[in-house]
């Protein structure tokens, strides 16, 4: 009899190992991007401490992309474009939880946190963000079809040469600074072109930042964990 239970608890314990973690469900409408691109380059900033503040931000608690599905699509054929040419898209930020957007802003409030304002914000007052439309109490990352990206060299991995750092605040930044090198200004004008080309707007004061036309969810903003 002692020797079957033991076999029982042993059937039971092989179960376990065998049952897998809980998949993550998303919202209706939103998908994981690299089921449906899988050679995307995905390095979500917000994720790690490699941002303007210095710490991984509430609400990411993983490196995995997350999109619309409407956005997901058009990103497809921008990646797809762009590989004829031997280059791939590096995303460094799309869906954002507003509990991110809120870390930013509480962030914000505390002028005494100045860690990375030499690598990120050298130019800018800190108490100046928000006015300056750096940093916004709503984000269009919130709504599911915004995205913050660049372009690689197909073969390293290497990210083209934009003339200006993922998330500085500053105007060389902005997509009409012009004190750039000709190389730097022609992939600009290659990653806005394949980007509206494929129906994504740019926000003017950053090179990276683009948004979905008519995306699906225009005046949701959500607030599910990145996992």
């Amino acid at each position: 009899m002692r020797k079957n239970n033991i076999l029982l608890l042993v059937f039971i314990l092989i179960g376990f190992a065998f049952v897998k973690a809980p998949v993550a469900q998303l919202p209706e409408g939103f998908v994981y991007v690299k089921d449906h691109i899988p050679d995307l380059d995905v390095e979500l900033r917000y994720y790690t401490s490699n941002n303007f503040i210095g710490k991984p931000i509430d609400g990411y608690n993983s490196n995995r992309l997350i999109m619309t599905r409407a956005a997901t699509e058009a990103l497809e054929k921008v990646q797809d474009e762009l590989r004829y040419q031997n280059l791939c898209l590096k995303v460094y930020d799309a869906y954002r939880p507003q509990r991110a957007v809120n870390h930013f802003v509480a962030w914000s409030k505390d002028l005494t946190d100045t860690i990375q304002k030499r690598e990120f914000y050298p130019d800018v007052d800190k108490q100046f963000l928000f006015r300056d439309g750096y940093i916004a109490s709503k984000s269009g990352h919130s709504r599911g079809s915004t995205i913050d990206l660049t372009i690689t060299d197909g073969n390293t991995g290497v990210p083209l040469d934009m003339g200006g750092a993922y998330d500085f605040f500053g105007e060389q930044s902005w997509l009409d600074y012009t004190n750039l090198t000709e190389v730097q200004l022609q992939n600009r004008q290659l990653l806005q072109d394949v980007m509206l080309k494929h129906n994504f707007r740019n926000y003017p004061k950053e090179w990276w930042h683009f948004t979905l036309r008519w995306e699906p969810f225009p005046d949701t903003y959500f607030d599910f964990v990145v996992e």
